[in-house]
């Protein structure tokens, strides 16, 4: 039987966070935020491993400041992640081995849970691919390029899409090796690269209104919010 591997990105810049530390590493409740996803996937039994991907200059950082002093033991590789998000995706998946089903997460969504995971894992090995996400709580507009609105989806049928999103690890692969050969324009997230290259049609489970991802100095606030409760 093969493993079931965490991927957590934490290579991006945060540059909407007016800060000059990334986010992921800006402190909530005196722990830096990544803290709070790696804690989650640790502590995980349907976790075996964990790969953590960052930015060169952040390697060093993560190992001596976050692995080792939170102890972190199901980390087992932390590498250099690419000019996207999607290439610090494919350069997790090269370094999986053996690994059967994958969770990719971004670690600036630190309120992650064990029931997630546990949703998320009962429907990928169902469906094969997944995504976390919630119905949206607002009417959203379809707009034309001038702004006018086309269209308004009816709100039942409208998820806002969150992480995890958990994948076959052969599915996934084979997907984001697929796509890189071509077009890579407007690709946001893993299930539309599954979407986009395969015949696979993604599920989505449950996630959390609470699994917000830490974009905007606002969503310290909120985080810090969660947190206190």
């Amino acid at each position: 039987m093969g493993k079931n591997t965490a991927i957590v990105l934490a290579a991006g810049q945060g540059k909407r966070m007016n800060s000059k530390i990334q986010k992921q590493f800006l402190e909530i409740q005196g722990r830096p935020l990544l803290y709070y996803s790696l804690c989650c996937f640790q502590e995980s039994p349907l976790v075996d491993e964990i790969i953590l991907v960052t930015g060169k200059q952040s390697i060093d950082y993560c190992q001596k400041e976050i692995v080792k002093k939170y102890d972190f033991t199901k980390v087992k590789k932390i590498i250099e992640g690419g000019r996207e998000r999607y290439d610090s995706v494919y350069a997790g998946l090269l370094a999986c081995e053996d690994t059967e089903y994958v969770m990719i997460h971004d670690g600036a969504r630190p309120f992650i849970t064990q029931d997630m995971i546990e949703r998320g894992m009962v429907c990928v090995k169902k469906t094969g691919a997944c995504s976390a996400g919630m119905p949206s709580k607002d009417t959203v507009k379809i707009v034309d390029s001038d702004g006018f609105v086309r269209e308004t989806p009816e709100r039942n049928r409208v998820w806002i899409i969150q992480t995890p999103q958990i994948f076959s690890y052969s599915l996934i692969r084979k997907a984001h090796e697929s796509i890189h050969k071509g077009n890579m324009a407007n690709i946001t997230d893993d299930a539309m690269i599954v979407e986009s290259q395969t015949s696979v049609q993604v599920a989505l489970f449950e996630g959390s209104y609470r699994n917000i991802k830490i974009t905007t100095p606002e969503d310290l606030y909120v985080a810090e919010a969660f947190l206190k409760k």
